[in-house]
């Protein structure tokens, strides 16, 4: 009875020491993992938040908004006239508009050369080139166009006798403007502004009445 009741003998240290290890190994395993799991979870998290602030400063903040082209002024410049009614042949007439572009944009609108052509009656009479610009952020920027008329086009025109008779000659101009927005390098767009205005011309005064103009964009 002696020898039954006698205590087994416990396990080697080494098999114990064993098990504990294998078991701690399976719990850090476990723990990393759901560390990892949290740690991929955030990045994802902060990427979307970012993703979406993006997204929403695209369709808000940087949406590229329309350019505004508007013609301020028009001036006549030697103008000669013949008994104070018509236009006098070989001799220079010429036009200067005062054009403004304002960029309602937060990124600055850069564009090449300007044109702008000078209808009388559906015939070009002139045309004239602007030099290259940019209109900065949320800012407005003003030239002078100078368009120097093809005399010999105007005095031979058949309407001409009669346009100077009423002493007002009806003309249209045309203006494009064409460039790009360019937001923080990653938002560019190509933006062409077109401009149509009719205005009389007043041979006695010599200044632009009935002026009328009609903008169009696109992007």
């Amino acid at each position: 009875m002696a020898e039954r009741d006698q205590v087994r003998p416990l396990a080697p240290a080494s098999e114990r020491q064993s098990s504990d290890d294998e078991e701690a190994n399976l719990y850090f395993k476990g723990d990393g993992k759901r560390r990892c799991i949290k740690c991929c979870g955030g990045i994802a998290a902060i990427l979307l938040i970012q993703a979406i602030i993006v997204i929403i400063l695209i369709f808000t903040v940087f949406k590229v908004k329309d350019p505004v082209i508007k013609l301020n002024g028009v001036k006549v410049d030697k103008f000669e006239l013949i008994n104070g009614t018509t236009p006098k042949p070989g001799t220079n007439m010429s036009l200067t508009a005062d054009v403004s572009v304002k960029n309602p944009n937060y990124a600055t609108f850069k564009y090449p050369n300007t044109t702008t052509t000078l209808y009388y009656h559906g015939t070009v009479i002139g045309e004239a080139r602007g030099p290259p610009g940019k209109s900065k952020a949320r800012r407005t920027m003003r030239m002078n166009i100078t368009i120097d008329f093809i005399m010999d086009r105007l005095i031979s025109h058949p309407m001409l006798n009669s346009d100077v008779g009423s002493g007002l000659l009806p003309m249209s101009s045309f203006t494009r403007i064409g460039g790009r927005v360019n937001m923080l390098k990653i938002i560019k767009k190509h933006v062409i502004v077109k401009m149509n205005c009719t205005m009389a011309v007043n041979i006695t005064s010599r200044t632009i009445q009935d002026q009328k103009c009609k903008r169009k964009v696109k992007l």
